[in-house]
């Protein structure tokens, strides 16, 4: 009488396939998650497999893929920085020649029509109430000695807010008097 299980046998080898893991710890590892899961071994691999195999291909990419799109956008960061800095720069300079432009109405003592504040100087005081004489160009980032026209128009600026009454010198600065 044939034995029942030959059959069976003959199928078995067809479908092995041999797995051999980088490391004797992952085979373990892998071993004791399929033990926690109450199901063998190779349940456990043919289910991960199957899961991996039935993911949206279009959420997979291959190393070499991945590679070039890391390198595409690290070229495209690299761009971005410097087109960046470019833009700080010019901000910076179109910033600093607007300070100036707003400030030439405070150096003419000819001038007539309206003037306009700076609104960083009385954010400045309204901010700190009080200003040290010393400290004035380091909060408004002026060097005296290289923006002289800037700084005396700054100047004249605090002196026209102290006719107005909004501010007051005191013996160490000024302080906002609202």
């Amino acid at each position: 009488m044939p034995r029942p299980n030959k059959g069976k046998t003959e199928t078995v080898k067809k479908r092995t396939i041999y797995v051999y893991l980088p490391s004797e710890e992952m085979a373990e590892e892998w071993k004791r998650i399929a033990k926690e899961r109450k199901m063998s071994v190779s349940k456990f691999v043919i289910e991960c497999v199957e899961g991996a195999l039935q993911k949206d291909d279009s959420d997979f990419l291959s190393r070499g893929k991945l590679i070039e799109e890391y390198s595409k956008l690290k070229k495209e960061v690299s761009e971005l920085r410097r087109e960046n800095h470019m833009l700080k720069t010019l901000v910076e300079k179109l910033e600093e020649e607007l300070r100036i432009y707003r400030s030439r109405p405070f150096l003419s003592d000819e001038f007539s029509g309206r003037r306009e504040f700076s609104q960083e100087l009385i954010e400045l005081f309204k901010k700190r109430t009080h200003i040290d004489y010393d400290e004035i160009y380091s909060l408004l980032d002026i060097d005296p000695s290289k923006d002289v026209e800037l700084a005396r128009s700054y100047l004249r600026q605090i002196e026209r807010l102290e006719e107005y009454g909004l501010i007051e010198s005191t013996p160490r600065g000024w302080r906002w008097k609202l």
